[in-house]
């Protein structure tokens, strides 16, 4: 299994309110993760654009941000999905929006628009700042998947570039695996037994996936393990809430078709309301 870091990062840079913070979170990324900055803009090339730009990245000069500003005018989604494969986009940072006097972030509709067709990694942010807070907890899923070893494998690595403490690998077990209706303490009984066998088996899982990443990306990080049965989606999407998790870190779905629609994919409920920063993993 090998590690992928993300060799590029993307961010729409639309002249908004949050420009400021999302350029300075995308800059410092880029640093931390060493990757060249892609700033892609909706529109037509302007000198008062790109002087604004280096206003806004001046601070990053002193460490060598490599960086370059891409204009496209067009539709904003197809413009930044076909910028994505152009310049070969790893990592693209899209902000959330804050839904009006509720303390509650969803996807806007051109950002889930590209958060569902982007075949790279996506990072969403629902509260971008100037001055870095630091990233202290990451949670991960570790749902039973051919994309979860990678998954927890880029986790650690991107722990340990951004410093962070402490990985909570989160299992998300389906409640229909008990497959025992309880109706007195002899069921009840039994289905806690099912139970702690389906933990155990799982955080098996989990720890041997950690035994095969190198020891440099999981030393000096606490790593908790956490199954939870519930539906998938909505318990991790909880969990990384009530933890005050600064990431949470998700694969992508493998592939959306007609029925992921109607019946909407795990993704699909933790883009409704975004609990924290959220990376999807490609």
């Amino acid at each position: 299994m090998s590690l992928k870091p993300f060799k590029s990062i993307g961010i729409g840079a639309a002249f908004s309110p949050n420009l400021k913070a999302n350029l300075h979170e995308a800059a410092r990324l880029s640093l931390f993760l060493k990757s060249k900055l892609f700033l892609i803009h909706v529109g037509e090339f302007s000198d008062d654009k790109v002087k604004m730009l280096k206003v806004f990245l001046k601070p990053f000069e002193k460490d060598n941000l490599d960086y370059e500003v891409v204009y496209k005018s067009g539709n904003p989604v197809d413009v930044i999905l076909s910028t994505t494969e152009e310049k070969n986009i790893d990592l693209l940072i899209l902000g959330a929006v804050q839904r009006e006097r509720f303390l509650k972030y969803y996807v806007g509709s051109i950002a889930r628009k590209i958060t569902r067709k982007a075949k790279c990694s996506v990072l969403l942010l629902i509260k971008p700042s100037v001055e870095r807070i630091a990233c202290e907890h990451i949670v991960v899923n570790g749902l039973k998947d051919p994309k979860t070893e990678q998954t927890i494998k880029t986790a650690f690595y991107v722990a340990k570039q951004l410093e962070a403490e402490k990985i909570t690998i989160v299992e998300e077990i389906k409640q229909e695996q008990i497959s025992v209706k309880v109706d007195d303490d002899k069921s009840l009984r039994k289905a806690n037994i099912i139970k702690e066998r389906i933990r155990l088996r799982e955080n098996s899982r989990i720890k041997d996936i950690i035994k095969h990443i190198p020891e440099k990306y999981t030393k000096n990080i606490v790593t908790k393990l956490q199954p939870i049965f519930g539906k998938q989606g909505y318990s991790i999407g909880h969990y990384a809430q009530i933890s005050r998790a600064d990431l949470l870190v998700m694969n992508a779905p493998s592939k959306m078709t007609f029925w992921d629609r109607l019946f909407p994919h795990d993704i699909e409920h933790i883009l409704t309301e975004l609990p924290t920063d959220v990376l999807i993993l490609q």
